[in-house]
Parts: structure tokens; C-alpha cells; sequence
């Protein structure tokens, strides 16, 4: 395609405007023309942080241009998200989005953000399994029935972290406490690399992690895994059973990754993203790295990653009405 710059831009914009279509700046030049940036809505140190972070070193190879990685964590990971849907839509901004992107559209009033509205799918990247983690200095539990009943006898005195109101973290102990009836104290913090260590600290006795943050300190033994809240366990921890193995079969939480654009960035922009973010997770280093940190790989097209999110927007804002769950 013949490249259009300088006057001939400057024409095309003005035919255009005379035919009522929108100009593009973005569709004017060869993409990707700079570096590109992902905002990753948490901090550092975090599973949508070591993603993005292999993804993109692989992708600007593929790419051939820049990739990087930025922090704009806080508000539940709102302010990032919020600062690319309102990002120039010509596909340099995109944003790692994860669990609690879900979440915040149902959890807070008014919705700090349209999903569906304010942002193009450009792949699915994975997900991982959730798994209970807790300080073995704090709470004698190996096993989920051995840990309800200590929570059983010591009402509201488990401190259970999160990495902040909404996050998977969250969810997951308001389902524990409903489904095992015990009452245990949550402990919302502004961000996963916080949680690690005062979990290791012993500052707060237990954790719904991603199994990729806490994989190393499981190996370690210095946390405890009691059970991972999905459907099969986890070949990064085969021995570590399912909740539902241990009798709770509704306990079911997938933390997920996918990558985002702002609405409106070009179709073609989108397609050379999704190419080069595929080929990065078909790499065989790249899958070695999220196999190992317990990863079960997605890619696809962007309405593979379209549907995922129409489905699990609408199961998290079942989830927060059945379990009652508040921003407070």
C-alpha cells in the first residue's frame, strides 16, 4: 500500500471531512511507526506485570519496534484502565487488563468505565489458577477442612488480604465465607506486591493468589496451598487438591489476562497486534516461561477475547449480587 504523508494527508483529511467520515491520523502512516506501551492497572511485581513484561520483550522482535511497560496502578486498577480508554485509539496504548476490569463496572456506582463501549479486544493472553495460600507460622491448617474448622474456632480472627476492593482476591474470600460459613476479616491493600509480603511477614494469615506471584514461596514452604478454586488442579502443583475436590464445588475463580486497545483504534492496527502478541505466545521460551509460572495459555483472534469478556462481565455482576459485595 502506497504510503499517504505530508500534503497528500493533509487532502485525504479534507475529502474526509467533506464526506462526513472521521480521519484517522493512525491510518496516515505505516503501524507501528514507535514504541508501543502497555499499561499494566496494578504495580509492579504481579502476575498482569510479569505477563506483559514477557509478551512485550518477544512482540517488539515481532514488531520491530519498542515495547513497554508501564505502572499506573490505584483505584483498583481504575486509573490505568481509565487513562488508556481515554488514550489516542491508534493501537500505541494498550492496556493488560485482568480480573477486577471485570469487576469495576458492576462493583462501583456510577461504573467507572464501559468494557464494552470503551475498548477494542486485541488478544486473549491466559489464565491461571487461584489458589488459597496462608502463612504456615500463622495458621496450622494443611488442608481446606482442616483450615475451616480453625476459622471456625476463631471467629473474625483470620486476616485474609487482598490486592484490593474488587480483585479476585476479594471475591474469592466473600465465596469462601458464604460457602464454608465462617467469618473471617478482610484486608484490602493497593496492590499484590504489598500482600507478599506481609503475608510472608505474617502481618495477614491468608491469600486467594495468583498461582504464578506465589508459585516460589509454595515450592519453598514458606506459604501453605490448601486448594486452587478451579476445575482440575494445576500441573505447576499437582498435589495441591481443587476446592472442589475438598467439597466445595461452587468455589470456582479464574483470574484471566487479556490486552485491550481504546474503541475506534483501526482494524488494521488491531490485526498486526494480534499477529505479533499470537506469535509471541506460540514462541517455545515464551511458553516454557508461563508453563512454568502455571499459565494456561489463550491467544486467538480478538472475538475470542470479545466473547470471553461479555461472559465473564456478566458472571462477576451475578457473583457481587449473589455475595453481596460492596466497594466499602
Amino acid at each position: 500500500m502506497k504510503l499517504i504523508t505530508g500534503r497528500n494527508n493533509i487532502t485525504l483529511a479534507a475529502a474526509l471531512v467533506c464526506s462526513g467520515l472521521t480521519f484517522n491520523p493512525a491510518w496516515a502512516e505505516t503501524f507501528p511507526a514507535r514504541t508501543i506501551s502497555i499499561v499494566v492497572p496494578f504495580p509492579a511485581g504481579g502476575t498482569p506485570d510479569i505477563l506483559a513484561r514477557i509478551m512485550g520483550e518477544k512482540a517488539s522482535k515481532l514488531l520491530k519496534q519498542s515495547v513497554v511497560v508501564e505502572n499506573k496502578a490505584g483505584a483498583g486498577g481504575s486509573i490505568g484502565i481509565q487513562s488508556v480508554a481515554r488514550a489516542k485509539n491508534d493501537g500505541y496504548t494498550l492496556v493488560m487488563c485482568a480480573y477486577g476490569c471485570a469487576v469495576a463496572p458492576s462493583l462501583y456506582k456510577p461504573a467507572p468505565y464501559d468494557m464494552d463501549k470503551q475498548f477494542a479486544p486485541v488478544v486473549m493472553v491466559g489464565t491461571v489458577p487461584s489458589v488459597l495460600v496462608t502463612n504456615p507460622r500463622k495458621i496450622p491448617a494443611r488442608s481446606i477442612q482442616d483450615f475451616v474448622t480453625y476459622a471456625r474456632d476463631h471467629p473474625g480472627k483470620i486476616n485474609a488480604a487482598s490486592s484490593g476492593i474488587g480483585g479476585s482476591a476479594h471475591i474469592g474470600i466473600e465465596m469462601l465465607k458464604r460457602e464454608a460459613d465462617i467469618d473471617i476479616a478482610h484486608i484490602p491493600y493497593k496492590g499484590a506486591g504489598q500482600v507478599a509480603g506481609d503475608l510472608l511477614g505474617g502481618q495477614v494469615d491468608m491469600y486467594f493468589d495468583n498461582l504464578p506471584a506465589s508459585l516460589a514461596s509454595i515450592k519453598g514452604g514458606r506459604l501453605n496451598a490448601l486448594a486452587v478454586a478451579s476445575k482440575k488442579r494445576s500441573p505447576a502443583i499437582p498435589h495441591v487438591p481443587t476446592f472442589a475436590e475438598a467439597g466445595y464445588p461452587d468455589m470456582l475463580i479464574t483470574p484471566w489476562f487479556g490486552l485491550l486497545a481504546p474503541a475506534g483504534t483501526p482494524e488494521d492496527n488491531i490485526s498486526k497486534l494480534n499477529a505479533a502478541f499470537n506469535t509471541a505466545l506460540k514462541d517455545p521460551d515464551v511458553q516454557k516461561k508461563f508453563t512454568d509460572l502455571g499459565v494456561d495459555i489463550a491467544g486467538g483472534n480478538p472475538q475470542v477475547l470479545d466473547a470471553f469478556l461479555k461472559s465473564e462481565t456478566s458472571k462477576i455482576a451475578r457473583l457481587i449480587k449473589e455475595n453481596n459485595i460492596t466497594a466499602k
